[in-house]
């Protein structure tokens, strides 16, 4: 009979992690370690500066006043900021409402309606808005938009309406990225179910896809809210800059991020740390559209757990 190989064979067979690998894991998972470290001692250290720079504007004018106050005159004294809170929520809510539904209807040709021919011709242009330098939109919107809608206007065509335009631009390619994404986590399954009950493309699509995808759907458009809100260098070359509410939507305005960009160079004393003030506000916005999102995120799971 053959002999059976011994145990003492087998175990001189196996091969362990030499030391220089087991060496090279434990300098990769701590150099990990520091990124990880890194990336939030990077957002705390700017939340601290931005925060002790800023809070003096709080104490010393109050907050109410900051906040609630309705004008903004540095020279007289006066730092209310609400003109401009308004602007920047008029300024993103109306992106939104003009750049969602086209970047949703990206997403959903993208995903479910195109070609891959088409796909490949299509995507990369939405990406490419991703990458065009801001200063671009500004300058589109203020050679071409700005004297289009000062036309319909009678006005100079500085104000939150040529704004919307840009914006609406510049958040579709985040909006429509993840709901394509959104649209294609949905299991095929479900595309088969709706067309053997008979349902057309179209009604699958608004009918059971888009339903589906709705949490996905949500979080991009939060995500679309920070990047209007954040926006500055195109918004600062067709808002016009007035930092009062302004009399209709073809008015002049100002946002936070414009203002805290024309008054910083020339900015002392009180009037900067009420900037940094503004800048308070800005910061606590985003921490706020992504704790929403995450929020929204974790209600999802709990969802699709529980089924």
């Amino acid at each position: 009979m053959p002999s059976l190989p011994s145990m003492s064979s087998e175990n001189n067979s196996l091969r362990l992690v030499s030391r220089a690998t087991h060496l090279k894991e434990i300098a990769l998972k701590n150099l990990f370690l520091v990124c990880a470290f890194v990336a939030v001692a990077g957002v705390l250290l700017i939340f601290g500066f931005v925060g002790f720079r800023g809070w003096p504007a709080f104490a010393e004018v109050g907050p109410w006043s900051f906040l609630a106050g309705t004008e903004w005159s540095p020279t007289d004294g006066v730092y209310g900021i609400l003109p401009l809170i308004w602007g920047t929520v008029v300024v993103m809510l109306g992106a939104l409402v003009i750049g969602t539904p086209l970047a949703v209807g990206t997403a959903v040709f993208l995903s479910e309606i195109a070609t891959p021919r088409v796909r490949g011709i299509v995507r990369p242009a939405v990406e490419l808005l991703a990458g065009i330098p801001s200063v671009i939109y500004g300058f589109f919107g203020l050679i071409i938009l700005r004297p289009i809608i000062a036309n319909f206007t009678d006005g100079l065509g500085f104000g939150a309406v040529t704004a919307w335009f840009i914006l609406a631009i510049m958040i579709v390619p985040t909006i429509a990225t993840l709901s394509e994404d959104a649209l294609r986590s949905i299991p095929p399954g479900i595309r088969e179910a709706s067309y053997a009950m008979g349902a057309t493309t179209w009604q699958t699509i608004y009918k059971v896809l888009v339903p589906a995808a709705k949490i996905g759907i949500i979080d991009a458009i939060i995500l679309g809210m920070g990047r209007a809100i954040g926006e500055t260098m195109a918004v600062l070359m067709v808002v016009g800059n007035a930092p009062v509410f302004p009399e209709s939507i073809a008015a002049p305005i100002a946002t936070l991020t414009t203002q805290i960009v024309m008054d910083m160079p020339y900015a002392a004393g009180m009037h900067r740390t009420a900037l940094f003030g503004m800048a308070i506000v800005l910061f606590l916005a985003s921490m706020g559209l992504v704790a929403l999102v995450r929020l929204i995120s974790r209600f999802q799971t709990s969802i699709e757990a529980g089924r």
